[in-house]
């Protein structure tokens, strides 16, 4: 149980990126099998279903990338590493650790302030065909002087950049917390190819 040491914070950001990520997964397909079945059985079209499937995309890709450092499935080579003993492994990994914090910091202060503009001086930009959710036109007064939206303002979807980058950089301040208390040495997954070598080996294809 990876969780059982969590603290409450920490255990409510691993449901809700496995709950999203799962609920992206299944609206993505839903909404891509409607509008097969809409083409080529009805011969019509859902002019959104692109545009969406390409936004919940982009939010499964940037939530992605913060469950795999959460679960280190990030790949990276680990023969420099191997080379020293545990001090020196654990030093490593502080400094990589160090520079993936000191990244995704840049990085979610750039995402930021591109988001930013879309949600005050821009929160009149609407999607190309994203129709408005009724539940959420009560944002219209809140940011764009009271004129109701016809499309979903685009500083919706593009909340996927700062939250996926916050996210990320949370987890890799949890990942350098414990390297730091010597949970872990390694901040990557390194060893795939010889663990499905070994598979292969033990239970070739075609075996049960």
């Amino acid at each position: 149980m990876e969780n059982q040491n969590a603290t409450p914070f920490g255990r409510f950001i691993d449901e809700l990126e496995e709950t999203v990520i799962a609920v992206l997964l299944g609206v993505m397909t839903v909404i891509t099998f409607a509008n097969v079945v809409t083409r080529y059985v009805f011969n019509s079209n859902l002019l959104w279903a692109l545009e969406v499937t390409v936004f919940l995309f982009a939010w499964l890709v940037l939530l992605g990338t913060s469950y795999c450092v959460k679960k280190n499935l990030h790949l990276g080579v680990d023969v420099a590493v191997n080379m020293f003993g545990p001090t020196g492994r654990k030093i490593m990994a502080m400094i990589a650790v160090s520079a993936c914090i000191l990244f995704s910091v840049l990085l979610l202060i750039g995402s930021w302030e591109y988001w930013y503009p879309f949600v005050t001086k821009r929160a009149f930009l609407e999607t190309e065909d994203v129709p408005m959710p009724a539940f959420l036109q009560f944002l219209s007064v809140w940011l764009n002087d009271g004129e109701a939206y016809e499309k979903m303002p685009r500083f919706i979807p593009y909340f996927a950049l700062p939250l996926g980058v916050a996210l990320m950089t949370f987890r890799f301040l949890q990942v350098g917390w414990k390297v730091f208390t010597g949970q872990t040495t390694l901040i990557i997954a390194s060893h795939e190819a010889e663990d499905m070598e070994e598979t292969m080996k033990t239970h070739p294809i075609g075996e049960d």
